[in-house]
């Protein structure tokens, strides 16, 4: 981006203002000193701003959306229409259609019009009319072609609004307002700042001064699209870099698997050391099963011997209860035994 100087701007006559009874007090931080009546615009800050305001037109021209310029004014008309026209924005310099923002979708419908009109000329259906109706159609052309011919290619919303003289398109201003789109004007002495995003204080009604404001914009406007178009460049590059990248990089990658799969084989009799490995754990496990014997027949014999003297207690219970029965069973046999003959 080329250095803004002071004096080019001297020489186009930037400096100049409007009449002192006619200017607007919240210019006053923009304004050097009065002379003749008039107001002197102060460069230096005319500078910094024109600075500022390019370098986000560069950034917004760079993403890739549009930029509207508005000049209605006769001085400004052809200036804004040669400038503009070299960076492919649109831009009004007839009269400001009513809702060109705010309802853009009918704006968009007659544009489709002037195109659909372009279409039957070129089929040949526009031959097909009557005299009086070609007359018509013609003269409708002719009026859309004026007032939208220069947006037939806006197809949305603008990425911001580029206003000459913010008070003689006031409309334009509410309505950017409006959608929150941003806004950059040539801002006069007799305008008020607080309306514009990006104010450029200059004078807006000489066309010496407009001319150079508008070389300088369309500049970095220039700027952003180069920029752009780089990047495209470079992302088709590295993208067909990548295209051809993609098979060698694949190769390598099959090869790995050709050389895994032997691997893969020759590490199948390694699961012989699962079983090693298993081994051990039944060994772990076998050996307190081992250690759990002892102390399970311990806990037996204990069991055992608590268990013999209730057994023995029992025994000896059975046979004193079991003694006096007998003793009592024999002595009756006793008596009823006969005398032998020894006896007698």
């Amino acid at each position: 981006m080329s250095k803004i100087e002071v004096k080019d701007l001297l020489d186009a006559g930037v400096h100049f203002g409007h009449l002192t009874r006619k200017w607007n007090p919240n210019m006053a931080p923009y304004i050097y000193m009065e002379r003749n009546g008039i107001h002197i615009i102060n460069l230096y800050k005319s500078v910094a701003k024109i600075e500022e305001a390019n370098e986000a037109l560069r950034k917004i021209a760079a993403s890739g959306r549009k930029i509207l310029f508005v000049a209605t004014k006769k001085q400004a008309k052809d200036i804004v229409s040669e400038k503009v026209a070299n960076v492919n924005m649109p831009y009004i310099t007839e009269r400001w259609p009513g809702g060109m923002l705010t309802n853009f979708v009918t704006i968009r419908k007659a544009v489709k019009k002037m195109a659909a009109i372009d279409k039957m000329k070129a089929d040949g259906t526009f031959e097909t009319l009557s005299k009086k109706e070609k007359l018509q159609v013609d003269r409708l052309r002719a009026k859309l072609e004026k007032n939208l011919g220069s947006i037939s290619d806006m197809t949305r919303l603008p990425g911001a609004l580029f206003i000459v003289d913010t008070r003689r398109e006031h409309i334009a201003v509410k309505e950017a307002q409006k959608l929150n789109i941003p806004i950059f004007a040539m801002v006069d002495t007799n305008a008020d700042p607080r309306e514009v995003d990006y104010i450029i204080p200059s004078n807006d009604d000489a066309s010496k001064s407009i001319e150079k404001i508008m070389t300088l914009v369309t500049d970095a406007v220039a700027e952003g699209l180069q920029e752009r178009q780089k990047d495209k460049a470079e992302a088709e590059a590295a993208a067909s870099e990548g295209e051809v990248v993609t098979p060698t990089a694949e190769k390598p990658v099959e090869e790995a698997k050709v050389e895994a799969e032997p691997v893969k084989a020759e590490a199948e009799p390694t699961e012989a050391d699962k079983p090693a490995e298993a081994a051990p754990v039944e060994e772990a496990k076998a050996e307190p099963t081992e250690e759990d014997k002892p102390s399970e027949a311990k806990k037996t014999t204990k069991a055992k011997k608590k268990a013999a003297p209730k057994a023995k207690k029992t025994a000896a219970k059975t046979t004193k209860k079991a003694a006096p029965k007998a003793k009592k069973a024999s002595a009756p046999e006793v008596e009823t035994e006969e005398p032998t003959e020894e006896d007698n």
